[in-house]
């Protein structure tokens, strides 16, 4: 049996590049390999959103014809998923620096929630500062207080395994993590605020 073909290494391009390519018209298709939560959070304009751990069961999704620039936040996941698809795709780019390169740059972003932090985001923040008081309190109250911390754990270990987070669902209907209802842009280099972008999410809505 013939071996599996795996193709070179991805090319690798930096912001400068990104921006060249589209001032000079060539096209490429953009892929954002982050969670929908993170995508929904702000995103390069163009990207199509396939999360990391569907990316090798949509390759049908992926263009033979031209470049697939391959982008996350920072660049491992894009780095990841280029390993996986070496397989099947034959002209993976990875956008170095990835998304947060991108809007530390001063570059428009499309947001489709009004927080800028995804949600992940949120529940890593809140679960570590429920056990660092759960720890605090036990420490200076009561040893009781260390169930908060087992609880917490509990509940991490049931959403890793089930792929369900209660916390995450309450985040979600935060008003601040809720769709956009209006249109969105990001500010630029100057501070002044940037148009002809809109909400992604409601553009879908109204389709």
């Amino acid at each position: 049996m013939a071996s599996p073909t795996i193709f070179d290494h991805p090319t690798i391009i930096d912001i400068a590049t990104w921006k060249s390519w589209q001032a000079s018209g060539r096209q490429a298709q953009l892929i954002d390999v982050r969670s929908a939560t993170e995508f929904a959070s702000g995103h390069l304009p163009g990207a199509i959103n396939i999360p990391l751990e569907q990316v090798e069961l949509r390759t049908a999704d992926l263009s033979t014809t031209e470049p697939v620039v391959l982008v996350c936040e920072a660049g491992t996941r894009a780095r990841l998923a280029a390993t996986l698809l070496r397989h099947t795709q034959a002209n993976l780019v990875v956008l170095d620096g990835g998304t947060g390169a991108w809007i530390k740059s001063g570059n428009l972003a499309v947001r489709c929630t009004a927080s800028r932090w995804a949600l992940e985001r949120h529940v890593r923040l809140i679960a570590g500062l429920l056990v660092v008081t759960s720890v605090v309190l036990t420490l200076l109250v009561s040893p009781w207080f260390l169930g908060l911390a087992a609880f917490i754990g509990c509940g991490l270990t049931f959403a890793g395994a089930t792929n369900i987070c209660p916390m995450g669902e309450v985040l979600a209907r935060l008003p601040w993590n809720r769709a956009c209802t209006s249109v969105h842009g990001s500010t630029g280099t100057d501070g002044a605020a940037k148009s002809g972008v809109s909400c992604a999410c409601e553009s879908q809505k109204q389709a």
